[in-house]
């Protein structure tokens, strides 16, 4: 085995690439990629030797091989959670139920009607697809699905408000995660924002005297991920709606999350239904599809059907119409909600959420050992914790849970060698997913189904 200690015993690029030990990598992955790689793994090899640290012509040829299946390795992979938030932004949100992966599967394989009339032979509405569902289950004259929710309160604005004033509320006057404001989607949908109120209170006569020739709608929006509490009054649906009628302007809810069901029934807080919101005067609703609704990333707009039509011809529209996976997928949800006593079981969203901790403390017991004889150096036991909804649903609601909570009680400061615990467990083949928090790493098991799984996939943990 031949030393490299000087960059001029480094083999040429053309050099490394024919050699016969990478038949099979360009095979597999092509010449071009294999010749990029080579290329990147020589120079960093040449930047080793000129430091003085010597490498040799296999372990180039080694480095080659991790070089090129790491360029093309996907970076959207599976993860298991257990920080606790069921409903986690970061990592996907809503877990599709096997309903709507198979319906997935089905469309992608072949083609489809996405936009083909079968009764008359010629071209369809995409929006077809799922707004027959939307309407039977929410009481909507008429319903439109884009790709999430911030689309369809910008195409909303956008349609029945451009060039006009639209009043809020200024306790919602909302910012939520990745910087979404909703000022900055009144702006950019070519409305005027006019504030009314103050932070923890809104009157009648604050939206009463804010309404003139102007104004293009009114709108409430929920305050997703925080809550006033103490002395504060936020106007009702009902109240919104009944100052919209006099002066006969539309009155839009952006309910953020949005429920079809009563969340009562799964022994969590009532949040306002779609349904709620439209019998309260509510004109149109808009409301996520990747939440409480338990499904693919989408934005729905339900309500009227005059209005629904005035947004469907939109110019933007196209924009932000959704693809055929994700009608798919959303069709196969909503078929679930027509068998409500079924939820709990086949949606993964409420079947979490409705968890109980006697379910959860025999998954700990099994679990225990497996984790702590992965973890010599720390200690790991079963501790009760909570876990949240997630996504600014019931942002102060919290459910009892039970977590694996490890921790180095002999150490005074064991944050380091936390974290580079949790790297390790971020590093296994599918990525396990805590949270660092009062000196321990918590793995709250809410969100874990499959423990032979998560047991095996252990196996490979390394702690450096």
């Amino acid at each position: 085995m031949k030393i490299i200690n000087t960059p001029k015993d480094l083999p040429a690029v053309h050099t490394l690439i024919e050699d016969k030990k990478l038949n099979n990598l360009i095979g597999n992955y092509g010449a071009q990629l294999v010749t990029k790689c080579a290329k990147n793994v020589l120079s960093g090899a040449r930047k080793q030797v000129l430091i003085g640290n010597p490498t040799n012509y296999e372990k180039i040829i080694e480095t080659l091989w991790d070089e090129t299946v790491r360029a093309i390795s996907p970076s959207l992979i599976p993860v298991i959670n257990l920080t606790g938030i069921v409903l986690h932004t970061n990592l996907g949100r809503a877990v599709l139920p096997e309903a709507a992966i198979k319906a997935m599967n089905e469309v992608a394989r072949g083609t489809s009607n996405l936009e083909f009339d079968l009764s008359t032979g010629k071209r369809g509405d995409r929006h077809k697809h799922c707004e027959g569902l939307f309407c039977d289950l929410t009481g909507a004259e008429a319903a439109l699905v884009v790709n999430n929710n911030a689309a369809a309160v910008l195409l909303t604005l956008n349609s029945l408000a451009k060039r006009k004033e639209v009043p809020v509320s200024r306790g919602e006057l909302i910012e939520i995660g990745g910087s979404f404001r909703m000022p900055d989607i009144m702006s950019r949908a070519g409305c005027k924002l006019i504030e009314v109120g103050t932070t923890n209170r809104t009157h009648v006569t604050d939206f009463e005297s804010a309404i003139n020739s102007k104004t293009g709608l009114l709108m409430k929006v929920h305050t997703s991920n925080f809550q006033i509490k103490g002395f504060t009054k936020q106007l009702s649906e009902e109240e919104l709606s009944n100052i919209a009628r006099r002066h006969k302007l539309p009155f839009i809810t952006d309910l953020g999350s949005g429920t079809l069901v009563d969340l009562r029934t799964y022994n969590l807080p009532h949040e306002t239904t779609v349904t709620e919101a439209l019998k309260s005067g509510a004109d149109l609703v808009t409301f996520s599809g990747d939440k409480l609704l338990g499904g693919p990333q989408a934005g729905i707009i339900a309500g009227r059907n005059d209005l629904i039509q005035k947004i469907r011809h939109n110019p933007i529209m196209r924009a932000m119409r959704p693809d055929k996976l994700s009608l798919a997928a959303l069709h196969a949800v909503l078929q679930l909600y027509t068998n409500p006593d079924r939820l709990a079981d086949e949606l993964p969203t409420f079947r979490w959420l409705s968890r109980d901790i006697s379910e959860l403390q025999p998954l700990a017991d099994s679990l225990l050992k497996s984790v702590q004889d992965k973890c010599n150096d720390f200690q790991v036991c079963i501790a009760p914790t909570h876990s949240q909804v997630g996504s600014g649903a019931l942002p102060i609601d919290i459910l009892e849970s039970i977590a694996l909570k490890i921790t180095m009680p002999n150490r005074r400061r064991p944050g380091k060698a936390l974290n580079t615990l949790g790297k390790a467990f971020r590093d296994l083949p599918v990525p396990v997913i805590g949270r660092i928090t009062d000196d321990a790493l918590w793995f709250d098991l809410r969100c874990l189904e499959n423990e032979e799984h998560f047991i095996k996939n252990l196996q490979h943990l390394k702690i450096k």
